[in-house]
Formats: structure tokens, C-alpha cells, sequence
């Protein structure tokens, strides 16, 4: 990543500012080179972040044997094509092999990569990746479905549309009924809470 700094990014968001035909100089926007540019760097902290910091202590022995699912993990990301954001919901799931992780780690690893410029896929299958090297589980199911303002804003315009990636490792891959009861429980009707 190279070492842009502060100002270097203010001023060029100031140039697109006066590309788009805009007068930098209006009173709504006066600070909206400062305000985008701290935007961006919240949206793309992902960059600054490992999976070794988020996961730090987080993993412990435990001789757990059945699945373990994380799911409805809220999800955001901007598009690497446009810069445009995609949202939705991520479902994360892995069978142990003797090591279990903080239940909190399981969205913050999700973080570390989905705050970065991207593309869903790509995000689906480093969060499955990372989770696989961390715990060396007998298998990981990640299933992510989101929107993209890409398409819903821009080009085909089609609002409903919902994309859905999947990434399985080990016996998620290997092994119908781990891969099955996965799916179920990742799609099952959502508990309503009264």
C-alpha cells in the first residue's frame, strides 16, 4: 500500500470535486475533502489490520466435535470496480479438530478483510482461508449474500438483486452431510424475539 498522505488525499478528492463539475468552494461543501477522506480510511482500515491482531489470544483446546455457526454477521465492503459499497449478511461456520476461537474473532477476521477494497468472492473465500490457518479445523463453510450499490444505482439498475458466494474447506467440501446440515442451518427461519 503505498504512503499517500493525509493531504495528498484531501487534495485529490478536491480534484474530483472540480472534475464532476462542482464548486469546491459552496458552503455544503467545504469540508467534504477532509470528511471523504476520513470516510475512506475508516471504510478501508482493513488495510491496517491482521488476522493475527483481531484473533490475538482467542483460540483455546477445547475437544468440541460438532459445528460451530456464526451466522447473520452483518457485512460491508466497497467494490473494487467502483468504489461503491455492498452489504448483507455473512453465515460462518467450521468443525473443530481440538481448538475452538472466541466467538467475537469469527466477525472481526471477517472484518480484517472485508474492509478493503474488493470483491465478494474474494472476500468469501480469504475469510474461509484465514480461518482454516488459524484453527487447522477439519473443515470451514462460509456463505456471504449481499447487495451491490453497483448494480442496484448504476448499470442494470436492479434493486432486488442479492449476490450469494460460498467458500467450503475440509469436510465441508469432502463430505455431503457436513456441507447439508451447513446450508440448513445457515438458511434456517431467523427466530423472531418478542
Amino acid at each position: 500500500m503505498s504512503n499517500t498522505s493525509v493531504t495528498d488525499l484531501s487534495a485529490h478528492i478536491l480534484a474530483l470535486l472540480n472534475g464532476l463539475g462542482e464548486d469546491p468552494t459552496r458552503l455544503g461543501l467545504h469540508k467534504t475533502p477532509e470528511r471523504v477522506e476520513k470516510s475512506l480510511r475508516w471504510l478501508t482500515r482493513g488495510y491496517r489490520m491482521s488476522v493475527a491482531d483481531v484473533v490475538g489470544g482467542g483460540v483455546f483446546e477445547e475437544p468440541h466435535d460438532n459445528m460451530i455457526l456464526v451466522r447473520d454477521i452483518e457485512v460491508y465492503s466497497l467494490c473494487e470496480h467502483h468504489m461503491l459499497p455492498f452489504f448483507g449478511k455473512a453465515h460462518i461456520a467450521y468443525l473443530p479438530n481440538g481448538r475452538i476461537i472466541g466467538l467475537s474473532k469469527i466477525p472481526r477476521i471477517l472484518e480484517v478483510f472485508a474492509r478493503r477494497l474488493q470483491v465478494q468472492e474474494r472476500l468469501t473465500d480469504q475469510v474461509a482461508d484465514a480461518l482454516m490457518e488459524v484453527l487447522e479445523p477439519r473443515g470451514v463453510g462460509v456463505v456471504i449474500e449481499a447487495a451491490h450499490l453497483c448494480m442496484m444505482m448504476r448499470g442494470v439498475e436492479k434493486q432486488n438483486s442479492t449476490t450469494v458466494t460460498s467458500a467450503l474447506r475440509g469436510c465441508f467440501t469432502d463430505d455431503a452431510r457436513t456441507r447439508e446440515e451447513f446450508l440448513r442451518l445457515a438458511h434456517a427461519p431467523r427466530p423472531t424475539h418478542t
